[in-house]
């Protein structure tokens, strides 16, 4: 279970509630902005599961040239390492799964490896995009299969407030168990190693 924060923290308490209660594992991808405007948020989620990068300002990554690919995943590090204590590296994602080749050599010349998902709940969308917390497990059943890397996001939709990925967080992880799955931190997804 994945959990990108770039846009507010309205849905943090819950889903951190949620992992912690049923014994789940997550990583939380969190953006330089994030920890600065949720400092406290960005501390509870590096106090109780993994952190990783996620640029500091979201941008869109096939646009920039090399020099700011490094001042994004630098600059996010040494703000999550400072408000939060916690190192993001080697884990990032590129904001919108947006890359290029150039921008992976970047990525992996500072140390760090590209982390995609499998699914994207698409919970971000909202009320307001159509999206429903029905829909959101339904997504997350359709593309069902080990090694399954599940994308959420921690903020509320904009338009509409409503923060369906947290709200849905506990029926997701019921249908899941329900099929016969467990859950593994994203370390030891890619590593084998707990």
């Amino acid at each position: 279970m994945t959990f990108d924060a770039g846009a507010n923290a309205a849905g943090v308490a819950s889903i951190l509630a949620t992992l912690a209660h049923e014994k789940v594992p997550g990583t939380f991808f969190l953006t330089g902005r994030f920890v600065e405007q949720f400092p406290g948020a960005a501390r509870q989620i590096a106090a109780a599961q993994r952190v990783g990068n996620h640029s500091v300002t979201h941008p869109q990554f096939s646009t920039l040239r090399a020099e700011e690919v490094r001042e994004q995943v630098l600059g996010a590090a040494a703000t999550i390492k400072r408000i939060t204590g916690a190192d993001p590296a080697p884990l990032f994602r590129f904001p919108f799964g947006d890359r290029t080749a150039s921008n992976i050599t970047a990525l992996n010349a500072l140390g760090y490896v590209p982390v995609r998902w499998t699914v994207d709940s698409l919970g971000w969308k909202g009320t307001s995009g159509g999206i429903t917390t029905a829909i959101v497990v339904r997504r997350v059943l359709s593309t069902l299969q080990p090694g399954e890397i599940v994308l959420m996001h921690v903020g509320s939709n904009p338009d509409d407030g409503s923060t369906l990925d947290a709200v849905a967080l506990p029926q997701v992880i019921s249908a899941l168990r329900d099929r016969g799955y467990g859950f593994v931190s994203l370390n030891a997804l890619l590593t084998g190693v707990p």
